[in-house]
């Protein structure tokens, strides 16, 4: 016999959901403000070339390193309590990154703000989880939840770039105080706490193997792909990998894991977590170069470049609203599957792209892609949380996200040095060492940054065919780069079909995720 409905939502829980909107559109606005500000940064802090690099890196590596842990925690505490007392962690760490004095202060306070910005993904999308119990009001929900970090992006650069043209550099990390203000405000009265009250002390033998398996690995994956392989780079990824493995040993001894691996076996919850992962993988790897193909080979600015990207921004937020719609007509999966078939074609575009008057054909890519990925992580968000347990929403959540961290740094990584070599091997002769001195051959050797650099060294004609060939070299890179992210995108799209037909599980059904 077939239980009842589950209950739908009300005006409060959708009031609630618009203020779990706001810390989300915050995150994604404080990774874009950073990068306008850097110039200012640099000016007044005088931070050496690894304090720069630190000063970006470190909200990430923490936020990375600190989900499961979030998650788990805010199962056991309490998500809501969880994510206030972040809120107030990240409206003080950000006064105090505003106001840093020393390259070192901004770091320490960056790292400050990784801690706090951790708890906000898994809080946020684990309330959803348990507020939002009728699985089409819950991916609706999950859908506003997207968009709210697409809204951020969009905005960030925005308000950034009238903060720093009338106030100094620190103003950008101001931003976020008000709205934590707002979310301590509003989020006792609309938001309810939920917690799983079997829950058993937190281990933190388990919480240091997390973060000893996730921070090397992360490390050494954005080492490597900021430059290149080394030594240091594969000992940190293998390092993570063998802390990874005795980490995933002591969960399968323990009474009350840190992380439960029988969530792995729902087929629901595997496929759409590879799905997210692998999506996010040639989404961040492919983005990346896209940017460069709007600054370096079509000569826009930045401001140009940016304005440019809004398009691709508002069809992820149309494909994130628009997933709810599909599912009432065809089954989540077979709309997860056309989402990765759609942004399969968006990035095909990519292989047709000229060296000049391409900017039409990016952007039209770019839009298609990124509804096509919109449909996507909506409902595969959706299935992976909706797999789980109420009560193990956080830690579920958690992995989610901590799956798309690993999957853009792995793009990043992996599809940026298939561009770089790419590029090495078109440039290896057209950069004679006769052109300049040995640094700068190398540097346009390597980028296509260095070659516009020499080549506005060189001037006249030799400079002109030195740019032509750099901006070819790229190009031919993006072109391979996104033949494989074609290819990536429709085999998880098969896979996804044939391994949920077989399993017989086409929506997220927290009875079937554990034996």
């Amino acid at each position: 016999m077939s239980g009842a409905a589950p209950p739908r939502a009300t005006v409060r829980e959708w009031t609630g959901l618009a203020v779990i909107a706001l810390p989300c559109m915050l995150y994604s606005m404080d990774l874009t403000v950073l990068n306008l500000a850097i110039p200012a940064i640099s000016e007044a802090l005088k931070p050496t070339a690894a304090q720069l690099l630190w000063i970006v890196d470190i909200y990430g590596f923490l936020v990375a390193g600190l989900l499961v842990t979030m998650g788990t925690l805010g199962d056991r505490i309490g998500r809501r309590r969880l994510l206030l007392i972040g809120a107030v962690a990240f409206g003080l760490a950000s006064v105090l990154a505003a106001f840093s004095s020393s390259a070192n202060m901004l770091i320490a306070t960056r790292a400050l703000l990784g801690v706090a910005g951790a708890t906000l993904a898994p809080s946020t999308l684990s309330l959803i989880r348990n507020m939002f119990l009728d699985p089409g009001q819950r991916t609706l929900a999950i859908g506003v939840w997207i968009s709210s970090f697409s809204a951020g992006a969009v905005i960030g650069p925005v308000v950034g770039g009238v903060l720093l043209e009338y106030f100094w550099w620190g103003s950008v990390f101001l931003v976020g105080v008000p709205v934590m203000v707002l979310l301590l405000v509003l989020g006792p009265v609309l938001l309810p706490e939920y917690r799983d009250p079997e829950a058993a002390r937190l281990d933190l033998a388990s919480v240091a193997l997390s973060l000893g398996a996730v921070l090397p690995a992360i490390y050494g994956v954005k080492q490597t792909a900021e430059h290149g392989a080394s030594a240091l780079s594969l000992a940190a990824i293998a390092v993570g990998l063998a802390i990874g493995w005795l980490f995933v040993r002591r969960q399968r001894r323990l009474a009350n894991p840190m992380i439960d691996l029988r969530l792995f076996r729902a087929p629901a919850f595997s496929v759409a977590l590879g799905a997210y992962m692998l999506s996010c993988f040639v989404m961040f790897g492919l983005f990346l170069y896209e940017a460069q193909y709007l600054q370096m080979v079509l000569g826009l600015s930045p401001l140009q470049a940016g304005l440019w990207s809004v398009p691709s921004a508002g069809a992820f937020i149309v494909g994130s609203m628009a997933a709810p719609a599909l599912t009432r007509r065809v089954r989540p999966v077979h709309a997860m599957t056309g989402g990765l078939v759609v942004a399969a074609l968006g990035f095909a575009l990519l292989v047709a792209l000229p060296v000049q008057g391409g900017l039409a054909l990016l952007v039209g890519s770019m839009v298609v892609s990124s509804l096509g990925l919109a449909v996507v992580f909506t409902l595969s968000t959706d299935l992976v949380v909706g797999s789980a347990p109420p009560e193990r929403a956080g830690v579920a959540s958690a992995i989610s996200e901590t799956s798309s961290e690993f999957g853009g740094a792995l793009g990043i990584a992996i599809l940026g040095s298939v561009g770089a070599a790419v590029y090495r091997a078109m440039m290896a002769d057209a950069v004679p060492a006769s052109l300049g001195d040995a640094a700068a051959v190398e540097a346009a050797r390597s980028t296509l940054g260095g070659a516009v650099a020499l080549a506005g060294q060189l001037g006249g004609a030799a400079g002109a065919e030195l740019l032509a060939d750099a901006r070819t070299a790229l190009l031919r890179g993006l072109h391979l780069m996104a033949g494989i992210g074609v290819v990536v995108l429709l085999a998880i799209a098969g896979l996804l079909a044939v391994v949920m037909r077989r399993s017989g599980q086409t929506r997220p059904a927290a009875a079937d995720a554990l034996p």
